[in-house]
């Protein structure tokens, strides 16, 4: 077992999804933050980081037939699960929860004005993430094609207009670290997704869809960030070095 001072937090989640909920319970970023080590996230928290290496020790030793093993999928497969998979689910899960944000502002807001800016917080994170997903759609996921169709059959690859992978990956990296901040606050402001007494159905069905779309945006970000990411710029590098 490879020691917690060396290996990353993303490592780890890299490696079986299923660390993910460990990190998770302890509120350890596994994914905007997943370049930090386990000793180095508790030391901010005050955790013990024994504590979370025996749990993940027991957690990777035993196995787990619904584990997706990511780590093996060609880049193209992984590009498309993205899109199919996380990119639709915010596009359908953001037209479901901005009404019903308006609506929690209009008929609770007096009672609860933290509504309205948890609002204006999930406005900016759909705007913000419809344009980041295209950006991802029509740049940089058709180039992380073209580098395994290129090193598939041998082939030369022009640079793109961007340069090099490094600098759109750098941005989407940028832009996720911006959406984990945002839903840092959100988390905050709703008391990590607790209805107050006095909610209506309407209300907890919102605050369990926004603590549902957090997560997903968590395993989203982690494909990318500790999974696609990395792999696309290693696989540029081979060209470079032909």
């Amino acid at each position: 077992m490879e020691t917690l001072e060396k290996k990353t937090i993303g490592e780890y989640v890299a490696k079986d999804f299923r660390t993910a909920a460990i990190f998770s319970k302890y509120g350890i970023d596994f994914c905007c933050k997943g370049n930090r080590t386990i000793e180095q996230a508790c030391e901010k928290k005050f955790i013990d980081a024994n504590e979370i290496q025996e749990e993940i020790n027991a957690v990777l030793a035993t196995k787990n037939d619904n584990t997706i093993d990511f780590q093996s999928w060609p880049l193209d497969l992984l590009v498309d699960y993205i899109e199919k998979t996380h990119h639709r689910y915010v596009e359908d899960k953001t037209q479901i929860l901005l009404p019903f944000l308006d609506k929690l502002c209009r008929v609770h807001g007096a009672s609860h004005p933290e509504l309205f800016e948890i609002n204006e917080l999930f406005i900016g994170c759909a705007g913000e993430l419809a344009q980041h997903m295209k950006k991802e759609e029509l740049i940089l996921f058709p180039f992380i094609k073209k580098l395994v169709k290129a090193s598939l059959s041998d082939e030369l690859i022009q640079q793109p207009h961007f340069g090099t992978v490094e600098n759109p990956i750098a941005m989407m990296m940028h832009e996720h670290d911006a959406e984990g901040e945002r839903f840092r606050k959100i988390d905050g402001l709703t008391n990590n997704y607790t209805p107050p007494a006095d909610a209506c159905n309407t209300y907890k069905v919102t605050f369990a869809m926004l603590q549902e779309f957090e997560q997903d945006l968590h395993k989203h970000i982690h494909l990318e960030n500790n999974i696609l990411f990395p792999k696309a710029v290693a696989l540029e590098k081979k060209f470079s070095e032909q």
